[in-house]
């Protein structure tokens, strides 16, 4: 297979950039994510699907509580891509300077990014290195006001237009940082169980 040819049609895969964040035992996290898709065609019954890599701090949070919300940026907070995207919720409280309300969910929603939507896990499939997250959106919003005359809405911020952006010392970094990603995803992501792990949230149900 040739890995270059097939590399820019996955890159146009990804979606804007967003700010997932959770909570679980009264502590609340956000990471950087831009593997989301749409995953309803009913208008009244709206999807989404979101892949978590299990060694990120968020996967156990989302697993545990059976929620998430998409919190997605605006192209003028580029800063909350490094503070959210490049440490970890292990070791330092990401939200603690930020505003937030908590939503119907449970999740921390953002006072401040381009709009929102809150989630509950209905399923979820193991994908040996991540989960995929099937949730239903419970609320949701558009934040940021039209800009302009033109009265012509501002898109959220995506990855493309953030890699022109962010400053080269920042891409250096997060380079080295999804190198070694890569390297732990090659050896988990054919790990993949013959059958779904009953999760805490379908217990009950």
């Amino acid at each position: 297979m040739e890995y270059r040819r097939i590399a820019p049609i996955m890159g146009n895969l990804w979606s804007p950039i967003a700010a997932v964040t959770s909570r679980w035992q009264e502590r609340s996290n956000v990471q950087i994510a831009v593997a989301i898709s749409a995953a309803s065609i009913v208008p009244e019954k709206p999807r989404v699907i979101l892949q978590i890599y299990k060694t990120n701090h968020s996967h156990g949070m989302i697993y545990n509580s059976g929620a998430f919300a998409l919190n997605f940026l605006r192209l003028d907070q580029l800063d909350l891509i490094k503070s959210f995207g490049f440490v970890s919720g292990r070791d330092q409280e990401k939200l603690k300077d930020v505003s937030f309300r908590l939503g119907e969910a449970g999740n921390p929603l953002l006072l401040e990014c381009w709009g929102y939507l809150d989630c509950r896990v209905v399923n979820a499939m193991d994908g040996g290195d991540m989960t995929c997250f099937l949730a239903d959106v419970v609320d949701g919003d558009i934040l940021g006001d039209a800009s302009g005359d033109t009265g012509v809405r501002e898109p959220p911020l995506w990855w493309r237009e953030a890699r022109r952006r962010l400053p080269a010392e920042w891409m250096e970094e997060w380079d080295r940082k999804i190198a070694g990603e890569i390297e732990v995803s090659k050896s988990l992501m054919n790990e993949i169980g013959p059958t779904p792990g009953l999760t805490p949230w379908m217990k009950d149900g």
